[in-house]
């Protein structure tokens, strides 16, 4: 049986209290990669993987999911200012259905609007050259979509 494909709002109670999540920033060329700590209060970077095709990227994908004990992932959805979803976002929406296939961890659907330029305009404060800003783009992407996935779960636990 696939895996269910949630919004954040509906996957937050059916969430086990403690267990990571992986964090994921698809690109054309590339797919950010981050993971969260059991408790689920800090994002971390965990690599960028150069696209292939879909099996081997989701092997991998499975494989950092299995290494960390993570129970679901939380993919980023380009949504467009406007609230209406263009090519990029069903591109995520069928890798999700695509990888919901292979395992049974729910995948979390979070609105990654405006999410690489928020990373890109931190790193360039930081005066990260952009040799280095090339190398981790994607993963501090895919940090700052599942951090803004963890505080929204965090809220919803507090608040209802």
């Amino acid at each position: 049986m696939p895996a269910p494909i949630l919004t954040i709002a509906d996957a937050a109670p059916l969430l086990p209290p403690r267990g990571g999540l992986i964090g994921l920033d698809l690109g054309t060329k590339t797919i950010g990669v981050a993971s969260s700590d059991p408790e689920r209060r800090l994002a971390a970077p965990v690599e960028t993987i150069a696209r292939k095709q879909f099996t081997p990227d989701a092997g991998r994908i499975l494989s950092l999911a299995t290494a960390r004990g993570a129970i679901g992932f939380v993919l980023g959805l380009p949504v467009n200012m406007d609230g209406s979803e263009g090519p990029r976002a069903q591109a995520s929406r069928a890798f999700a259905r695509n990888l919901a296939r292979l395992t049974e961890l729910p995948i979390l659907l979070w609105d990654e609007r405006l999410s690489t330029a928020a990373v890109e305009r931190d790193m360039i404060a930081m005066d990260m050259s952009r040799a280095r800003r090339a190398e981790v783009v994607d993963q501090q992407a895919a940090t700052f979509i599942l951090q803004g996935a963890l505080d929204r779960l965090r809220f919803i636990a507090t608040n209802g």
